[in-house]
């Protein structure tokens, strides 16, 4: 079983830790510290993991298995932001925990995990505490030793200080530290982590320095510095996109919030790019990617469409006066809503762990390092990319036009449904031609957002209400009250009725801001 927690934590270096005259300096009289507790030294044994090609430490991942010390086990490190990041824990075996493996698979593939470094630490520890006793941060000094695993036996060492904050401290704190520290002669070390600075440190003696990034750049595929063609503007984005999905596959397991709708909006981006972008890039290679990019969203929207759902229903039920509340309602809401997702839950879970997810991962990587182009690629990007703009606009005036002359009814929910899929892809593609075509291209990914979001309203009254049938269906299974989730759905027509009431001035507001 694996825990998670949050790493608030900076790293120091200079000539008061150097030269064998190693100590930590006086921090009793940083502001609000009433004592400095001693807590002795620690003997640390830390082996860390990664592919032959360094994928892990390209991405800025650290796996490690450590022995010694208050939290022996096996840690895997995910960067947040600079000096942040999430530690999640797993005890102690001699193989890498399955809960952790899969936290890396977007990264490692079905490439082995072998030993890449054993960092030895000695670590004296001192407690910053309050007036209370309460911990405000952990400080180390720790003398670290560390040793090349996968060839050439580098070695080298090097002492730190390293400044951690408490659980929910205020990181404004560090800041006083530092203070203190800088005073001391002290200053921030330039290498994020001591995995980082021992593969610097060890692979110049071993030789394998060069070969550092070398599964960083596998996967970018040599990207441009500076994007000059049409189809360097949209193999830039496309790589964007690839980058977010394989970032964020570790949030989507651990059900982090907004993850597996980021997750799916990135997917989404992709495909609109191949369809917006098709003479760019030939459709015969792209078509099939995107059959699959289709498929994963699809997985990814069973979990993000019972979100949607449970929160509207949920908001919409605390509005309801209580009167006109009968029955167990939030009781039902409750359980339909654990149950569909206990089941998409595990249903994702075991797609992220398929075959066939991490074939779409390689296929990925394989578009943007050899790009199937077409002649429009090397074109103008002004003129190529804004002609495909202009065409997805087209596209969405047309629908959104059928929704207008239609009549209310199944009919027109079927057309609204459709043009906020049109406006969504000529958002996308206005926001892939920013680069290129700048504000232009910005306002009218602006009005297609706009757009977007009040067809969007609509189109979740519409599964509201399909939800409102089931609930119901299963509440009268059960003998109970359907009289609110009538009310409900009569609430979820109203709002319908409003969008559709709203839509032609809002389509009259986007053809004023819509010029490319």
């Amino acid at each position: 079983m694996a825990d998670t927690k949050r790493e608030i934590e900076r790293k120091y270096e200079g000539p008061a830790t150097e030269n064998g005259t190693e100590s930590l300096p006086d921090l009793s009289g940083v502001p609000g510290v009433a004592a400095v507790v001693d807590k002795g030294v620690a003997e640390l044994d830390a082996t860390y993991y990664d592919t032959p090609d360094q994928r892990l430490a390209a991405a800025s991942l650290t796996l490690r298995r450590r022995t010694g010390g208050a939290d022996a086990g096996w840690h895997l490190k995910l960067p947040v932001s600079e000096g942040v990041r999430d530690e999640i824990r797993a005890p102690l075996s001699d193989t890498v925990p399955r809960a952790l493996s899969g936290l890396v698979r977007s990264r490692v593939r079905d490439t082995e995990l072998v030993p890449l470094v054993r960092l030895l630490s000695a670590r004296d520890v001192r407690h910053l505490v309050d007036g209370s006793g309460a911990l405000l941060a952990e400080v180390s000094l720790d003398r670290v030793r560390a040793e090349r695993l996968d060839g050439g036996g580098g070695t080298a060492a090097w002492t730190e200080i390293e400044v951690e904050l408490a659980d929910d401290g205020d990181p404004a704190f560090l800041d006083k530290v530092e203070k203190k520290l800088r005073k001391a002669g002290l200053h921030r070390s330039a290498a994020p982590s001591k995995l980082a600075k021992a593969l610097a440190e060890t692979g110049k003696q071993s030789g394998k320095q060069s070969g550092k990034r070398s599964g960083k750049r596998a996967q970018e595929g040599g990207r441009a510095a500076d994007p000059v063609t049409a189809g360097d503007h949209v193999l830039a984005h496309l790589r964007a996109q690839r980058d977010a999905i394989v970032e964020l596959d570790p949030a989507v397991r651990r059900d982090v919030h907004d993850s597996v709708h980021s997750m799916r909006v990135a997917t989404r981006r992709m495909r609109g790019t191949f369809g917006s972008y098709a003479k760019v890039l030939d459709p015969a290679v792209t078509g099939p990617i995107g059959e699959e990019l289709k498929w994963l969203a699809g997985e990814l929207g069973v979990d993000r469409d019972r979100e949607v759902l449970t929160e509207r229903l949920t908001q919409a039920l605390a509005e309801l006066p209580r009167t006109l509340v009968g029955g167990p309602v939030r009781a039902r809401l409750r359980t339909w809503a654990h149950a569909r997702h206990g089941g998409s839950r595990r249903r994702l879970l075991a797609v992220l762990d398929g075959k066939r997810y991490l074939a779409l991962l390689a296929a990925l990587d394989t578009l943007v390092t050899d790009p199937p182009l077409l002649g429009a690629a090397a074109g103008d990007p002004e003129k190529v990319i804004a002609k495909a703009v202009r065409r997805d606009f087209a596209k969405v005036s047309g629908l959104v036009g059928q929704a207008l002359d239609g009549q209310p009814g199944t009919d027109r929910d079927l057309a609204m449904h459709e043009a906020r899929k049109k406006a969504k892809r000529a958002r996308y593609s206005a926001e892939a031609a920013v680069p290129a075509l700048d504000a232009p291209a910005a306002r009218l990914a602006k009005a297609m957002k706009s757009l977007q979001g009040l067809l969007g309203d609509h189109q979740d009254s519409v599964m509201t209400r399909e939800a409102l049938r089931e609930l119901a269906a299963l509440a009268h299974a059960a003998g109970e009250s359907s009289f609110t989730y009538g009310v409900l759905y009569g609430r979820e027509e109203q709002r319908a009725a409003a969008v559709e009431a709203a839509l032609p001035e809002a389509w009259r507001a986007t053809l004023e801001q819509a010029s490319v």
